[in-house]
């Protein structure tokens, strides 16, 4: 068994300013990540930009060379204050999804088993023409597509954990049924969308699962979606590679989420991921990051979702306890009309 780990420089020069995306996200994280020892056992993978071709598949054209020539006139703000495009940021944008590529064709080559693609800006939040909430090109999307054509594939499985809904990846595979989207995510919440009866459209019936949960909700509740919505649609679906949209955003440390996952809650759902990619898909699995601002909780958490993928899972209590002082919220109702639309038992 073998995990890699797809990491740029050039994610750094993705000069945001004052923000909470900032490049010591990354920073942080593979400091942590060799201080604790992590490092010692990855496979690095050299990511290359990803080409215009590849990018394509998920954005206009238009789009595009629009975003090459903000950046080369000095950038700033692309969308209404929260996506910042500095002089390096094209070419960081395009790296991150050829990271995220580069990590799908080395678990498809075999050249590892498993990989974690730390790159950024993230992706989720950018929809065909538009730079949304941190997000310039879709990682995961473009290199969704990627992987169906390069590698023939007809079922990819896209899991999404960010506290945010991945609006842009749930856009662009709306009327397909060749990937099946699946998300948790704070609601109401940014960008706003995510609702239970958003289930796709056309051929896409049925192939967008949405578990959208309030405030508040934690290791529980997620155990709780996993478990019972994403195990039983995964093994329906038999996809032939799972692309994880991984965001540590609901982190209980996380001030941007009132969310309270704990970092051994996201071991767990690592887990949960691990084996579904050992009995469906022969452990074709990469996940990619998205959010995660608290940045030790950040770092922690990546490490914790590595060393599950290295088979060494650890326990996690250096960050202390959630916050969370009252109940949890009452989820049953709504794990209930998840079930009933998507016919789940």
């Amino acid at each position: 068994m073998s995990v890699g780990l797809v990491y740029h420089p050039i994610y750094l020069e993705h000069d945001t300013g004052l923000h909470c995306e900032v490049a010591s996200r990354l920073t942080i994280t593979m400091s942590h990540l060799k201080n604790v020892g992590t490092m010692d056992k990855l496979v690095p993978i050299k990511p290359q930009a990803a080409t215009i071709e590849q990018i394509t598949r998920v954005h206009s054209p238009s789009y595009i060379s629009g975003i090459e020539s903000f950046v080369r006139r000095g950038g700033g703000y692309l969308d209404d204050g929260d996506t910042v495009a500095s002089p390096a940021s094209y070419e960081a944008a395009i790296y991150a999804a050829g990271g995220v590529i580069a990590a799908v064709d080395a678990v498809m080559s075999n050249k590892v088993t498993y990989a974690f693609a730390l790159v950024r800006p993230p992706g989720h939040h950018a929809v065909r023409d538009a730079a949304m909430g941190f997000c310039i090109f879709n990682n995961v999307a473009i290199a969704a597509r990627d992987a169906i054509s390069k590698h023939t594939l007809e079922r990819v499985l896209i899991v999404d954990f960010d506290v945010h809904h991945g609006n842009g990846t749930q856009d662009a595979f709306y009327s397909e049924s060749s990937v099946l989207y699946f998300s948790t995510h704070q609601y109401p919440f940014y960008p706003g969308s995510g609702g239970v009866d958003e289930v796709g459209s056309g051929e896409g019936e049925g192939y967008t699962v949405n578990v959208p949960m309030p405030g508040g909700c934690g290791d529980a509740e997620y155990m709780r979606a996993f478990e019972e919505v994403l195990v039983p649609v995964a093994k329906r679906y038999k996809p032939q590679f799972i692309l994880v949209s991984a965001g540590y955003d609901a982190h209980w440390a996380d001030s941007i989420s009132s969310m309270q996952v704990t970092t051994t809650g996201y071991a767990k759902m690592a887990t949960i991921l691990k084996d579904l990619a050992d009995e469906l898909c022969g452990s074709k699995l990469v996940f990619a990051l998205e959010g995660g601002y608290n940045v030790e909780a950040l770092a922690e958490s990546v490490d914790a979702t590595i060393n599950v993928l290295l088979g060494s899972p650890k326990t996690y209590d250096t960050l202390g306890k959630p916050r969370r002082s009252w109940s949890p919220p009452d989820t049953d109702d709504l794990f209930r009309s998840i079930k009933a639309t998507h016919g789940l038992p």
